[in-house]
């Protein structure tokens, strides 16, 4: 054993092995892994390897670990690249929190593929600024520190890509360092403009690169927007004289446009708009018994009139359609298409590609299931069989729909189809055209949830809709915004046609209220679906749906009766939309902070922007204060952390309600009223200081 160790040792302390001097750029020397000037845990980041995300206008930080031996101060930058290929230098600042990591915030504006990478140095003007200040003003070592600073400023001088007018004041310093005394030294280790001239172009002896990462930046859409669902056939639907009910079309569901729009909805989402089967076709509340005219579920894609590239004839045709999408444009309204990869015994795929169907040791093809929920009018498609065949049309499917002017698709249970087709078929689709969305509709376990994201979805369903008590959102809302926002975009839809919550169930009309303030604002991706506005809260008895669910059957709503009896929550909704539109800290993801309440039904959050990102030369600033209980009057002290948005401890400032107008003078400490049955909600504005 002694022996062993004695070799290893002397092994150890070869010349060949270890590095004898500091080189600009050395990463590491002859088989060691270590560096002088480490760069380490790089945010934003995805596990599996996968490009980080962002899009169009979002503030992104980044982040590194950093570091090197002894006292010395060192520096990092952030060198970007953008998808034309320019570069940006970014200075990061240290976070002073005992991590050693280096942080810097940056928007970026131009959608596309962009890297970047971190690169450490020796800030050596900090480091003799730093020394000669304290030594000097000691009276220690004054003639040493005075030399060291010459011969710093004479070697930056003789840089010849820094600009003239730096070089000659280098010099001018440098010289007056040479002949001048304590004072001298003082004045310029302590010179602000002398500290800026090296801010901008550090003197550097020792560097080292971080590997260069990616990160892909969707367009806007990707990442804010306001998403309302509802089902084409019910807008417009009439029911007749002999009791049976005339489908809506897309001429009669496009005089709905406006009204949707001037809630200020950003995207229209369908539900499948394909022809339905007619085999174990689902009756009224998901019943296995069809009576004459129901219209089956829209899931159970494909009949006699073709499948997923075609439209159900009650809709209208191909050309309706279009004009349709075009309508919806003109109110400034993008069209999401559920994109539902099943099938219906009905369906061509059953009788052209057998093989893409699980067949049972009885010779019957299994349809599928979601225990205790049997779809019985609905068959999977099974990957494994075939599948070359099965990615080429499904690719197929949505190059036809992308030609037909559909840019979203809402992507129904994407958990149940391969991880592996989903990364290619986004790639592929997206390396045609960039523009092309893709939103998960996968209410599953957290990993897989969150490997969708990573493999390409630009954004995801969540678990917001069960999450509803002030310590659920409190980790809910935290986590989605700082945990896996480099990959993951939540959509905080409120209830689906598949989901009414006990929460909206029981919760009466402040539930409605009080979840559509928080999806609003706490994220910059949302969306209702239709009937919400009309406090649509009954369940089928012993399941989270809606009686008379409109999967099955036609709705027949009253919109703007309802309104005109104050019996809608449109006014709320155009409202919130109004203010997200208003208020740019509201349209990120990542700046959603917690704060304090003394009652634990009081949730308390802030979104803030920085004056340098928002486009008006002004900070903005959103407080939400939410009484999340829908039965009960709350009174409380909100507890705030005002440094969030640069108002020190203490100090008070004006805060405006943006529901309501009033305005009041608050500071770190507040107290509180919210009624639920009134006002359940404070949307605040922090008024700046002129």
């Amino acid at each position: 054993m002694a022996a062993r160790a004695g070799t290893r040792s002397s092994a150890l302390r070869s010349s060949a092995q270890i590095p004898t001097r500091a080189l600009v750029g050395d990463t590491g020397r002859a088989g060691l892994i270590a560096t002088r000037l480490p760069l380490s845990d790089p945010s934003p980041s995805v596990p599996g390897g996968f490009p980080a995300k962002a899009f169009a206008g979002e503030v992104v930080p980044f982040s590194v670990v950093s570091f090197r031996e002894g006292h010395d101060t060192i520096g990092v930058h952030l060198r970007l690249t953008d998808p034309h290929g320019e570069e940006s230098l970014h200075r990061l600042t240290p976070r002073n929190d005992g991590t050693d990591r280096w942080a810097v915030d940056v928007a970026l504006d131009a959608q596309g593929p962009w890297t970047y990478r971190f690169e450490a140095f020796s800030d050596d003007f900090a480091t003799w600024a730093h020394a000669a200040s304290v030594k000097v003003a000691a009276g220690v070592d004054v003639d040493v520190m005075a030399a060291l600073g010459a011969q710093l400023l004479t070697r930056a001088a003789a840089e010849r890509d820094r600009p003239a007018a730096q070089r000659t004041r280098l010099r001018a310093d440098a010289a007056a360092l040479a002949t001048g005394g304590a004072a001298t030294t003082l004045a310029l280790s302590t010179d602000p403009a002398l500290a800026r001239v090296f801010a901008d172009r550090p003197a550097i002896t020792l560097s080292s690169t971080s590997d260069t990462q990616s990160i892909v930046v969707d367009r806007t859409a990707a990442g804010v927007a306001a998403w309302y669902e509802f089902f084409p056939r019910s807008e417009g639907a009439k029911r007749l004289k002999d009791g049976t009910v005339k489908s809506g079309t897309f001429r009669t569901a496009a005089k709905r446009l406006p009204a949707v729009a001037a809630m200020g909805f950003d995207v229209l989402y369908l539900v499948p708009i394909h022809p339905i089967g007619e085999t174990n076709r689902k009756g009224r509340n998901n019943t296995l018994t069809t009576e004459p005219g129901d219209p089956g579920s829209p899931y159970a894609i494909g009949s006699a009139d073709g499948g997923h590239d075609a439209i159900h004839p009650d809709l209208g045709t191909a050309q309706d359609f279009r004009a349709f999408v075009r309508a919806a444009h003109r109110e400034g309204l993008e069209i999401a298409l559920d994109l539902a990869l099943q099938a219906s015994p009905d369906h061509p795929w059953v009788t052209e590609h057998p093989e893409w169907f699980t067949t049972l040791p009885d010779g019957t093809i299994a349809y599928a299931e979601n225990p205790p929920k049997k779809y019985q009018d609905i068959y999977p498609l099974n990957f494994d069989n075939d599948p070359e065949g099965i990615y080429a049309e499904m690719l197929r499917i949505v190059q036809h729909w992308v030609r037909q002017g559909v840019k979203i698709f809402r992507v129904d249970n994407p958990h149940t189809k391969p991880l592996q087709f989903w990364e290619w078929l986004i790639a592929v689709v997206n390396a045609e055209d960039p523009d092309v969305i893709f939103l998960a509709e996968a209410f599953t376990r957290p990993a897989v949830m969150r490997a969708l994201a990573a493999v390409g979805f630009q954004q995801s369903y969540s678990y917001f809709t069960w999450r509803n008590t002030k310590a659920e959102l409190e980790e809910f809302l935290t986590s989605v915004s700082q945990e896996t926002s480099d990959y993951m975009r939540p959509n905080l839809f409120v209830n689906t046609h598949d989901i009414l919550t006990e929460y909206l169930q029981f919760g009466g009309r402040a539930a409605y209220r009080i979840r559509a303030c928080i999806a609003a604002t706490a994220a910059p991706l949302y969306g209702v679906y239709a009937g919400y506005e009309l406090f649509e809260n009954v369940a089928r008895p012993g399941s989270e749906e809606n009686i008379d669910n409109e999967k099955y059957e036609y709705k027949f709503r009253d919109w703007e009766g309802e309104e005109q009896r104050g019996d809608s929550l449109a006014p709320l909704l155009r409202s919130l939309n109004a203010i997200r539109r208003a208020h740019p800290a509201l349209r990120q993801l990542r700046n959603f902070r917690t704060h304090w309440s003394d009652d634990d039904a009081v949730l308390v959050y802030s979104k803030h922007l920085d004056a340098a990102f928002t486009g008006t030369g002004r900070s903005d600033t959103i407080i939400v204060v939410a009484n999340v209980d829908p039965h009960s009057v709350r009174e409380t002290t909100v507890h705030l952390d005002t440094t969030v948005w640069g108002v020190a401890p203490g100090e008070s400032f004006e805060v405006e309600d943006l529901l309501t107008g009033a305005v009041w003078t608050w500071n770190d400490h507040n107290y509180v009223r919210l009624d639920a049955f009134t006002e359940p909600v404070h949307i605040l504005k922090v008024k700046e200081r002129s």
